[in-house]
């Protein structure tokens, strides 16, 4: 089976260098994947309007590059799992795991038996993976349960030593919500901040990976630094925004307007 680069780098103890795409366009997926990301994450959950055909092309794209394709699904549903595992995913980011039930359950989805219960038939996966997939699926897939809630923190142990989860990805802007901050003052807040750093103890303590989604490049360089080995370095959308802004703000200075 084809190595799973993500986990090799967080056996090096180095972190995973991470786009982030809210649209499924392959031509976009393409111009990405060849920017030189160890992976990318196509995200169903917020993303604009992507079903399991869309993130089937968005996979076939990836799949020609070294970049290693990876889908948040839009909830903690087998049958999500499932259909992108089966399409080529080589890891999922499963939302909303707040207690150790619905960690098993997101983890069994992930994993063959004896380890899970995912049902047997990786159409597209076995050419993006090799004839041995099922022989090696349950080590190189990648199951990333999402912190989402505050009533979490307290479950971290609970959730993180539950077999076939990979590591825990924070979800700051949930995560505020649930503590009464306002989403986008969370990097300022004491609580909040502490709150991450349980999850990341947790992580460590139990040999997982930590992870955390950010809102830019400086806070997910930030978040490495302190100990974070997966964030999204920046995002499709962003990159259209602030890219399209910069190239106006320029020209429009240099008119005088």
């Amino acid at each position: 089976m084809r190595p799973n680069k993500v986990k090799a780098l967080w056996r090096a103890g180095k972190p995973a260098l991470v786009g982030w795409m809210s649209l499924a366009d392959t031509f976009a997926a393409e111009t990405m994947a060849h920017s030189g990301f160890d992976a990318l994450v196509l995200d169903m959950q917020h993303g604009m309007g992507i079903g399991p055909d869309r993130a089937a092309t968005w996979l076939q794209a990836v799949s020609a590059t070294e970049t290693v394709p990876i889908v948040r699904v839009p909830w903690n549903e087998p049958a999500y799992v499932q259909w992108v595992l089966d399409a080529g995913a080589y890891g999922v980011i499963i939302p909303l795991v707040g207690t150790r039930e619905e960690a098993v359950k997101a983890a069994g989805a992930c994993r063959y038996a004896p380890l899970g219960y995912r049902s047997v038939g990786p159409n597209r996966a076995r050419y993006y993976a090799g004839a041995d997939y099922l022989q090696h699926a349950n080590e190189e897939i990648i199951c990333l349960v999402m912190i989402e809630d505050i009533k979490a923190i307290d479950r971290l142990d609970q959730i993180a030593s539950v077999p076939g989860v990979d590591g825990l990805y924070i979800g700051p802007w949930d995560l505020a919500m649930t503590m009464g901050i306002d989403p986008a003052t969370y990097a300022k807040n004491a609580q909040h901040a502490a709150a991450c750093n349980k999850v990341l103890e947790a992580a460590k303590r139990h040999k997982l990976v930590p992870g955390t989604h950010v809102n830019s490049p400086e806070e997910a360089l930030q978040r490495f630094q302190q100990g974070f080995l997966f964030a999204p370095v920046t995002s499709d959308t962003r990159n259209l925004s602030t890219g399209s802004a910069a190239a106006l703000n320029l020209v429009r200075a240099g008119l005088g307007k």
